[in-house]
């Protein structure tokens, strides 16, 4: 996620809105109200999205203005903890769904009774911000667009190479590779840039495309309950699979180091990357119709899985002093005109109903929505964080070569198996 920057069609539209009477808000204030958003989102297309529906929103309601505060993304949760005891935090802040939210719900929100029931109808997903994800005990997340964990590919490279299709196992993916980097290309680039969430590159798009290739949808409990250990055979086999792709030279060497791998992307340098909807916009600007998306063959067999999901929104901390205000903004986002607004920022919007317009992006809703592929969550959404927090400097470090299959998958076991025996239960909490 990059760009700071607004699109001017998105500021429009949120102009455009000043005679609509979407008064979304039975629950905004009256009074004069300034309402603090706290975000990760540095200056990706999620950080437009949000500007422009807070421009669109405080036009349609003069009373209320926002202060947008970009949070550093590695300490971004710490932060909140931090704020949420004295109570001196934001009204609403930039959450991730599943564990994430269900984990700080102490100082979050519940939306049921707060946004009213028409409006949270509208919204998909809702059951991955709930208490064991059931949507009946109510979210504590509004989300704002549909994010895709997916996989990008440069048409014109794979051609140049000779790769006649779209690989879809990890076999046709190795000889893809041989055949690109035989003509000059990156066959997958990796690096900590796009969504940049540390000094790493964020292992979960790989690992959620692993696990899918093992498991049905229910099957992810499994690797949460310790059904399906860390170190179990299955994964040893898949994860040695997986690290075979530096070994065998798909990736560049520096994976462990390199912060510019969107950019040897953008400029045709790699012919693939495994990425998100937060950077399709870049990439369909830069590359036109020479850039398509592709789910990453992490299996033995051609997998019919793709992780779709409500990934990320706002929440509202439960000691806001502005509570009215920020339940009126979050209605707000359940409307076609926010809708608009998000996809003018080139995001997929995730109300329901709501389409898009970058062809990239619909490509990946056909996947489920036409393909017949099985919609999964992000695996990190529905994971312990101790064992995401593990996960993101052990996976790097397999792919890398500085540890060991057998070593890594280890000790992301022993981290399972000092959980709280309530955290490795058939409930998710």
């Amino acid at each position: 996620m990059r760009r700071k920057r607004i699109l001017a069609s998105a500021l429009a539209m949120g102009l455009a809105f000043a005679g609509i009477g979407i008064n979304a808000s039975s629950a905004s204030a009256s009074a004069k109200t300034t309402l603090t958003i706290w975000h990760n989102l540095g200056d990706t297309q999620n950080a437009t999205a949000v500007k422009a529906l807070t421009n669109a929103y405080a036009k349609l309601n003069p009373n209320v203005t926002f202060n947008l505060v970009s949070q550093p993304a590695d300490n971004y949760f710490a932060l909140l903890q931090a704020a949420a005891v004295s109570k001196k935090g934001p009204d609403l802040a930039l959450m991730w769904t599943g564990l994430f939210a269900l984990q700080y719900k102490s100082y979050l929100a519940n939306l049921k009774g707060i946004v009213p029931a028409a409006a949270l109808a509208r919204e998909g997903s809702l059951n991955w911000s709930s208490p064991n994800f059931d949507v009946a005990n109510g979210p504590y997340v509004m989300p704002f667009d549909r994010q895709f964990y997916i996989g990008f590919y440069n048409k014109a490279a794979l051609k140049k190479a000779g790769v006649a299709a779209v690989p879809s196992t990890w076999n046709e993916l190795y000889a893809a590779c041989s055949k690109l980097k035989s003509a000059g290309y990156t066959p997958i680039v990796y690096g900590n840039g796009g969504q940049s969430l540390g000094a790493l590159y964020y292992p979960w798009y790989d690992a959620s495309y692993i696990a899918i290739g093992q498991a049905s949808v229910s099957g992810l409990r499994d690797l949460y309950s310790g059904k399906n250990q860390w170190n179990s055979a299955a994964n040893i086999d898949s994860y040695t699979k997986y690290a075979a792709l530096k070994s065998k030279g798909c990736t560049n060497a520096d994976v462990l180091t390199k912060t510019n791998n969107l950019d040897d992307f953008l400029a045709g340098k790699a012919a693939m990357i495994i990425d998100g909807t937060w950077d399709t916009k870049k990439f369909t600007d830069k590359m036109g119709t020479n850039v398509a998306a592709f789910v990453p063959p992490f299996s033995d067999k051609p997998i019919k899985g793709v992780v779709e999901f409500a990934g990320q929104g706002l929440s509202l901390t439960n000691y806001s002093k502005n509570q009215k205000a920020a339940a009126g903004f979050l209605e707000f986002m359940t409307t076609k005109d926010a809708a608009k607004i998000v996809d003018g920022a080139g995001l997929i919007s995730n109300v329901i109903g709501s389409t898009t317009s970058n062809s990239v992006n619909q490509q990946m809703l056909n996947f489920a929505a036409k393909g017949g592929y099985a919609r999964y969550p992000m695996l990190d959404n529905v994971l312990q964080g101790d064992i995401v927090d593990a996960g993101n400097k052990i996976l790097p470090s397999i792919l890398g070569g500085k540890t060991s299959v057998a070593s890594g998958l280890k000790q992301m076991a022993q981290v399972w198996a000092k959980l709280l025996p309530a955290k490795r239960g058939n409930s998710y909490k």
